[in-house]
């Protein structure tokens, strides 16, 4: 019995170490970030911009994902979404500005599946599958601001000297 629980509390500490591991290092061009499964993507865009205090990013990226994406209506000036899961990220670029002082993302991408069928758009969010997401981030020296143009009823990144 002992043995049974010390070999749990091993795959415990395992497992949390697992969780703690660094998800990123800077590199000459920038940050290089390695995500594993089950990290949420948004989520650790947005820890990176709080912790690196970065002004403003843009970002590139690929693997393996369960997406959610949103084409934007622009009668109900909402998201229409449609998820996709154990999806190839072939390809994925954005922004990441700020808007009130919150991190405000703003991703697009495309995803294959097993036929080798494509789908993209905007990306409303995604977690990591089976694999990794490698990801890109170059970091700009000027912060960018994203605000609510009420014409088109979206948030554009506004451009400031």
């Amino acid at each position: 019995m002992k043995r049974v629980m010390f070999l749990v509390l091993i795959s415990l500490c395992v497992s949390m170490a697992a969780n703690a591991q660094t998800r990123y290092v800077k590199v000459p061009a920038g940050y290089l970030m390695v995500l594993r499964q089950g990290d949420d993507l948004f989520t650790q865009l947005e820890a990176f911009m709080l912790k690196e205090k970065a002004p403003a990013v843009n970002f590139t990226g690929m693997g393996f994902v369960n997406a959610r994406f949103g084409f934007f209506n622009q009668q109900t000036k909402e998201y229409d979404p449609r998820s996709f899961d154990n999806v190839e990220l072939a390809s994925m670029q954005g922004t990441i500005g700020w808007q009130q002082d919150s991190v405000s993302i703003h991703a697009h991408g495309v995803v294959t599946d097993k036929t080798f069928q494509a789908y993209g758009g905007h990306l409303l969010g995604a977690t990591v599958s089976t694999g990794s997401l490698e990801i890109m981030i170059t970091v700009h020296d000027k912060r960018f601001e994203r605000a609510k143009e009420e014409s088109i009823g979206a948030n554009v990144l506004q451009l400031k000297d």
